[in-house]
């Protein structure tokens, strides 16, 4: 289910999240959303509430917002920001997204603004590939770098919730974007930028052989809906991904009045996707699985 785009956190409603997660001892919080964060008309004051704890922030934005008094504190404070492109000029990123021309090289002036602050934030793109792109990857990167940015990250773009779907869209560009990415390393990469190659074949099955989601209890989300959802992947899907609502209750409350929430997720039943926190839920399920007598020894 698609997230109402009405729903947004209200800001009394944010101030106490916030000092639940501080009280609780969140270690991060990530904003991020079925629109931009950065169009919350309470994100200033939230961010700057956040830098008075000892809770870290990062946030995943388009960009177009990326200015004034919120950059500043970001570029102070927050510990990354992540783009998110698909175009590589102004005429394809206005293709990808059907908006008006102007708008890619807004962001590239945006994008090189905020790097001239010399914040403590890393500025990274992440640069979603596909058949369109895929030649493009060299200039891209160069692009990215004259902003100023600081990595700029690879991925594949995701067709299908079936693996062979995906690797039979990807398998005639794979090996033209591994020497595109090749070649942008060889010119581009240095101590200031860094570019990761996260674009791969998708694993063959995504059935999962695990009855219990670990990363729900490690980085779960809150909807704008007030829903708590296990992942990204599962927000706003009030079929097999809600865990619970906070609407009418804290946060800390929700969390800890009954752990039995954090197992109504079934991976072997709900998850039958490509899911980022596999390897990590089975390396914690591994680890978790060994005798508990020699824990320590792991």
């Amino acid at each position: 289910q698609d997230m109402v785009t009405k729903d947004s956190i209200p800001r009394d409603k944010m101030m106490e999240i916030i000092d639940d997660c501080s009280d609780m001892g969140v270690k991060a919080i990530t904003f991020s959303g079925g629109g931009d964060p950065f169009y919350y008309k309470h994100l200033l004051e939230a961010v700057k509430k956040l830098s008075e704890t000892d809770i870290e922030f990062s946030s995943l934005t388009n960009g177009a917002k990326l200015k004034g008094e919120l950059a500043e504190v970001f570029s102070s404070n927050a510990q990354w920001l992540r783009i998110s492109i698909d175009g590589w000029d102004d005429a394809s990123y206005s293709e990808y997204r059907s908006i008006k021309a102007g708008e890619f090289d807004r962001l590239m002036d945006n994008m090189l603004r905020f790097s001239q602050l010399n914040g403590q934030c890393q500025l990274g793109v992440s640069y979603i590939i596909d058949k369109k792109n895929a030649a493009h990857i060299y200039e891209f990167t160069d692009r990215i770098k004259q902003t100023g940015a600081n990595s700029i990250k690879m991925s594949p773009c995701v067709v299908s919730n079936d693996s062979l779907e995906n690797n039979n869209y990807h398998q005639s560009i794979f090996q033209q974007v591994k020497d595109e990415i090749a070649r942008a390393k060889s010119d581009f990469e240095d101590d200031g930028f860094e570019i990761y190659d996260s674009y791969h074949l998708l694993e063959e099955c995504f059935d999962k052989d695990y009855h219990w989601c670990p990363y729900c209890q490690i980085l779960p989300v809150i909807g704008a809906d007030l829903n708590i959802y296990p992942c990204q992947d599962k927000a706003y899907n009030l079929e097999n991904g809600l865990m619970g609502s906070i609407k009418n209750k804290s946060f800390r409350d929700f969390w800890f009045e009954d752990k039995s929430r954090f197992f109504n997720i079934d991976p072997v039943r709900d998850c039958n996707n490509h899911c980022v926190a596999n390897e990590k839920n089975k390396l914690i399920l591994d680890y978790l699985g060994i005798d508990k007598d020699h824990l320590g020894f792991v």
